[in-house]
């Protein structure tokens, strides 16, 4: 393996873009205990709350929302773009960087252009289909690009030719021993050990319909004997479980430890973003993906090849309702056999080496 001494990592916005940047950054500190590692934010994105709280340093240049079709035009005419790209490279030039890592989002775009001016090599990891319109525009200033799921070498043009890497992921999920580590998050969520448990999580900001439903389940739920445990999400709304139910019903505001949520699960219920897909499949987790409807359907994209593969089942958004959750849940989470085979084929779907592939991607471009 090369050496590497200074890498500028970019990219922000939501945490599709931040939690694999930082599974990548802790890779590449195990390998090399003293290298320079800068990353790149914009003032508001959800970096400055997870980058710094990580230990990495976080620098903010000014970035903004790109138009949806892309021209070259683009990047001549508007004087806010070069000067992003103008702080983006006073940063690269500080800490005089080997090579520049984007993972997408706006603030990307100007450190593509920064690096490119500078011939450094740039090196982009992508996890949607279609690719973002930060990493398309970054496409137009190299040919390394890294991919994290099968589907996308065949789905997208322009990401044809393409690396396979997988998605870096955090090695507390990555290492983990899911039946090890139970009995403690048992304990630490007050759930019983004798009784299968539903983890129910709609990501960071949470997701509505996924609360509603399995909310006015609970009841159905509870006598069937089926345990909850439910992330409602930061930016969502309480919502009721009855009181006085036979069995746990458990409701967490916010997860910031996920480990304890899947070591604690028999199955999941969720949305399709690929980072949940790459942690469910990464840990052989038997999972119902429930797509996020209002996009260009990429959690869709990102969950039907792992239910094609046995390792999953998937719902849509508004065919969530409790007497789906009866009909179709409440038999599965019951049936062991059934709950192990798809464990077993989400595992044969999923990657754990994500973070160490593209380690080694990065290293072929600088050297």
């Amino acid at each position: 393996m090369g050496s590497l001494r200074s890498v500028v990592l970019a990219g922000g916005g939501t945490g599709g873009h931040i939690y694999p940047l930082l599974a990548f950054a802790d890779a590449l500190r195990r390998h090399f205990p003293d290298i320079r590692i800068t990353t790149l934010g914009s003032p508001k994105g959800m970096e400055n709350q997870l980058i710094p709280a990580a230990g990495y340093d976080l620098r903010s240049i000014p970035a903004f929302q790109l138009p949806r079709s892309l021209n070259l035009d683009l990047l001549r005419t508007p004087d806010r773009m070069y000067k992003s790209a103008h702080a983006a490279g006073e940063v690269i030039d500080e800490v005089e960087a080997e090579v520049v890592v984007g993972f997408g989002g706006y603030v990307s775009v100007p450190a593509y252009l920064a690096a490119w001016r500078r011939e450094l090599p740039i090196v982009i990891h992508e996890v949607n289909v279609p690719p973002g319109v930060a990493n398309r525009m970054g496409m137009k200033f190299t040919k390394r690009v890294a991919v994290g799921f099968p589907h996308q070498l065949e789905q997208a043009e322009a990401l044809r030719n393409a690396r396979l890497v997988g998605v870096p992921l955090r090695t507390g999920i990555t290492h983990m021993d899911r039946p090890a580590l139970r009995p403690q998050a048992l304990y630490h969520f007050g759930l019983r050990p004798d009784l299968p448990v539903l983890f129910v999580s709609g990501g960071s900001s949470g997701a509505r319909t996924i609360n509603l439903a399995v909310a006015a389940a609970a009841k159905r739920l509870a006598h069937a004997g089926i345990q909850v445990l439910h992330v409602q999400g930061g930016r969502n709304d309480p919502f009721e479980v009855p009181k006085d139910l036979p069995v746990p019903y458990v409701v967490v505001p916010y997860l910031s430890d996920m480990q304890l949520g899947y070591a604690a699960a028999d199955l999941m219920l969720c949305r399709g973003g690929a980072i949940t897909v790459a942690e469910t499949t990464a840990l052989g987790m038997p999972a119902i993906y429930v797509p996020y409807p209002f996009s260009n359907q990429e959690q869709r994209r990102n969950a039907l090849p792992v239910v094609e593969s046995g390792g999953g089942m998937l719902v849509d958004n508004s065919e969530l309702t409790p007497e789906w959750i009866e009909t179709n849940i409440i038999p599965l989470a019951r049936d062991r056999q059934r709950l192990a085979a798809m464990g077993g084929a989400a595992a044969r779907y999923g990657r754990r080496d994500g973070d160490e592939q593209l380690l080694r991607f990065v290293l072929e471009a600088v050297s």
